[in-house]
C-alpha cells in the first residue's frame, strides 16, 4: 500500500491550489487524503474528510457554524477539530506525513493540526506567514514552513513552482530511509552561555558512566522542547541545571519558555537535579529594546542582538517560590543543588553580575518553600566549576542506580 499524505486546507477558499496538490503527490506514486476545513464555502471537489467532520470534531456541526457566523469562534472550533482529524488519522494508520497550505488563518489551522502530530512525523506547512515570527506556529515540532511568495490563491506561473517544490519536500522526506543509530540511555540538559562550563564537564561525565546527554538552550524554545520531550517519555534522568527561562516569565524577558516549564520531570516521575543556573539574569534583545521600566538596572550587553538584566533580591525571592512550587509537585527522585559561589559566569566574585545578598535572598525563599523530603544542597563553588558540575552528575548516577 503506497504511504499516505494527508493534505488540509481551505477547500471553498483554495479548492483549485488543493486539486494541484494532490495530483502532484499522486502522480509521485503517494496517496492523497484530504481533509477540509473551509467553513462558509462548498468545495470544489470531494475530500476524503469533509467540513462538518471536522467541526464535529472540534464540538459543533458545520452547519451551526454557519449559522452563528463567528469567524473567531468558527477559528476555535475547526482548529481544535483538526488536532483531533490528525491525532485519529495517524493512530488509524492513514497519516505518513501531513501538508498544508494557507494564509494566517488558515496556518494556525493547519499547524495545529501538525502540531498534535509525533515528532518525526514529516510536516511541510506552505503558508503566507512563514517569513515572519513562526514560534506560534512551529512550537516545539519539527514543522517546515514554506513561503507561498504570493498569496495561496490560485495556481499560477508562480505558486505551481512553490507547491511543486513544496511536494517535493514531503515526498523526499518520506522516501528518505532513517539510518539505525546506536542509542544510550537519554538525559536531558539545559544550558545557557553562561552555564556552557558546566554542562560540558556533566555531559563529559554522564558518557563516561555510559549516558548520552542531550542539551537544549535555554532560549523559550529550548526549554520547552526540552520539557515536551520529557513529557513523551525520551529520557531516563533530567540534569536541569538552567533554569533561566524562569525569571524572562517572572520579568517579561524575551525567552520564557511558559507556565509549564520545570514541570515535566517531576510530573513524568523521572529522576532530576536542579540548579538555579542563571537566574540571576533576564533576557532582551538589543539595548534600546529593553522596556522603559528597566532602563536604569544593571544591563550587561552579552552581544549586539542579547541584553541581560541582572536580577535583583526581590524578583530571586519570588523565582525561589516559583521554583519550590513546581518542583513540589514531582513524583520521583529530585535534589536541588545551590552554588554559594554565584549562579552564572557573569554572577562569580567580581564578575558583572557578582550580588550575593540577591542570590541569598532565591536560596533562603527555596528553604522556606521546597518540600522537606526534596533535598536542598549548598556547594560553596560558583555553577561553572569542576566541584558542581561533580557533585551534581554525582547525583544523578545515585538516583539512576536505584
Amino acid at each position: 500500500m503506497p504511504k499516505q499524505v494527508v493534505v488540509i486546507g481551505a477547500l471553498d477558499t483554495k479548492g483549485e491550489d488543493f486539486a494541484f496538490i494532490k495530483e502532484r503527490i499522486e502522480e509521485r506514486g503517494f496517496k492523497a487524503i484530504v481533509v477540509d476545513v473551509g467553513v462558509m464555502g462548498e468545495p470544489p471537489f470531494k475530500p476524503d474528510v469533509d467540513a462538518d467532520a471536522v467541526a464535529k470534531a472540534g464540538g459543533e456541526s458545520l452547519s451551526s457554524l454557519r449559522a452563528k457566523g463567528d469567524k473567531g469562534n468558527a477559528m476555535v472550533v475547526m482548529t481544535r477539530g483538526a488536532a483531533e482529524i490528525a491525532k485519529k488519522l495517524y493512530a488509524e494508520g492513514r497519516l505518513d506525513a501531513i501538508f498544508g497550505m494557507g494564509g494566517s488563518a488558515g496556518t494556525a489551522i493547519i499547524s495545529a493540526a501538525m502540531r498534535a502530530l509525533p515528532l518525526g512525523v514529516p510536516k511541510v506547512l506552505v503558508s503566507t506567514v512563514a517569513s515572519g515570527d513562526t514560534k506560534p506556529y512551529v512550537g516545539t515540532k519539527d514543522i517546515v514552513m514554506i513561503p507561498s511568495i504570493v498569496d495561496v490563491a490560485g495556481v499560477n506561473v508562480i505558486s505551481a513552482e512553490i507547491y511543486s517544490r513544496a511536494v517535493g519536500a514531503i515526498v523526499g522526506m518520506l522516501e528518505t530511509e532513517i539510518p539505525k543509530v546506536e542509542s544510550k540511555p537519554l538525559i536531558a540538559a539545559s544550558m545557557f552561555g553562561n552555564t556552557t562550563q558546566l554542562i560540558n564537564q556533566c555531559r563529559d561525565i554522564m558518557e563516561r558512566a555510559d549516558f548520552e546527554v542531550m542539551v537544549f538552550h535555554a532560549t523559550g524554545t529550548g526549554g520547552m522542547t526540552m520539557e515536551d520531550l520529557i513529557e513523551n517519555g525520551y529520557f531516563v534522568g533530567a540534569l536541569d541545571l538552567t533554569t533561566t527561562e524562569l525569571a524572562d516569565e517572572l520579568c517579561g524577558g524575551v525567552m520564557s519558555a511558559g507556565p509549564k516549564r520545570l514541570t515535566a520531570a517531576g510530573l513524568k516521575g523521572i529522576p532530576q537535579v536542579v540548579a538555579p543556573g542563571c537566574l540571576d539574569m533576564v533576557n532582551f534583545w538589543a539595548v534600546d529594546t529593553v522596556p522603559e521600566k528597566y532602563k536604569s538596572r544593571k544591563l550587561y550587553p552579552w552581544n549586539p542582538n542579547v541584553t541581560l538584566m541582572r536580577t535583583t533580591p526581590e524578583e530571586n525571592a519570588k523565582l525561589g517560590q516559583i521554583m519550590a512550587q513546581r518542583l513540589n509537585q514531582s513524583k520521583g527522585p529530585t535534589a536541588v543543588f545551590f552554588p554559594l559561589k554565584g549562579l552564572s559566569q557573569l554572577d562569580s566574585p567580581g564578575g558583572e553580575f557578582w550580588w550575593p545578598e540577591a542570590d541569598m535572598a532565591l536560596l533562603e525563599t527555596l528553604k522556606q518553600n521546597l518540600r522537606k523530603d526534596i533535598p536542598l544542597i549548598e556547594v560553596d563553588a560558583n555553577i561553572n566549576d569542576p566541584e558542581f558540575a561533580k557533585a551534581a552528575t554525582d547525583k544523578m548516577l545515585e538516583f539512576l542506580a536505584k
